[in-house]
């Protein structure tokens, strides 16, 4: 039986599921661990606030060990890395966050990192994690697209959105690799990459990426 990657949407938000599931259908080739996504039905619709974070943190680590029998490794899919930390003490099995990943995957494409938020109420906080992770003199910008998270499937006027704030960090910030931070923009990667001529991380695939490595003969830990 295959090793078994659990991609956790903490949101409520099926859209965003399903968009992250596409997004990662590159990362399931022959021999690769099976990768499921899941959406937490009572996580709030978009994870927009300090309030939002901690509701599904709570959510996250319930998840985690309720379902830890079945899956070798966890993602968990909000750029606030929701219970991150928590969800290493609960269980032995790697677990990762995809702003952790996402920003560890930046730094070695680029020297100067561009963050495209969903929210200026999003801004401070993800400054804030990238302190904590001593990462925060990588960042050259953090920019809001001042969409919420329930708005970003309307791509007719999101792409544009997106690719005006990505256009601003390579320009004005002199970013030189863009990280997409929220999960709910995992659609728009592609076009934005061909745009800026920099290179674009997508943090889900780059934390399920990590997590198929971990899994990888002679990498595990349990």
């Amino acid at each position: 039986m295959p090793d078994r990657i659990l991609v956790i949407n903490p949101n409520s938000n099926e859209e965003v599921t399903e968009a992250i599931d596409r997004a990662l259908d590159p990362l399931r080739v022959d021999d690769a661990p099976e990768i499921t996504c899941i959406t937490l039905k009572d996580g709030p619709l978009g994870i927009e606030s300090q309030h939002d974070t901690e509701i599904a943190a709570k959510l996250v680590q319930q998840t985690i060990r309720e379902r830890e029998s079945e899956a070798d490794a966890f993602v968990i899919a909000c750029y606030s890395d929701p219970g991150l930390g928590a969800a290493r003490e609960i269980t032995s099995k790697p677990c990762f966050g995809i702003a952790e990943n996402g920003l560890a995957t930046a730094i070695t494409l680029g020297q100067h990192v561009g963050v495209i938020s969903i929210l200026p109420e999003s801004v401070e906080r993800h400054w804030a994690y990238a302190r904590s992770l001593g990462l925060q003199d990588k960042i050259a910008g953090d920019v809001p697209v001042n969409l919420k998270v329930s708005e970003l499937a309307n791509e007719a006027s999101v792409s544009e959105k997106m690719l005006e704030t990505g256009r601003r960090l390579r320009d004005e910030h002199k970013a030189d690799v863009i990280v997409m931070g929220c999960a709910g923009m995992a659609r728009y990667r592609q076009r934005l990459e061909e745009d800026l001529k920099i290179p674009v991380i997508d943090p889900t695939q780059a934390a399920t990426s990590a997590a198929i490595s971990a899994l990888r003969p002679g990498c595990r830990s349990h």
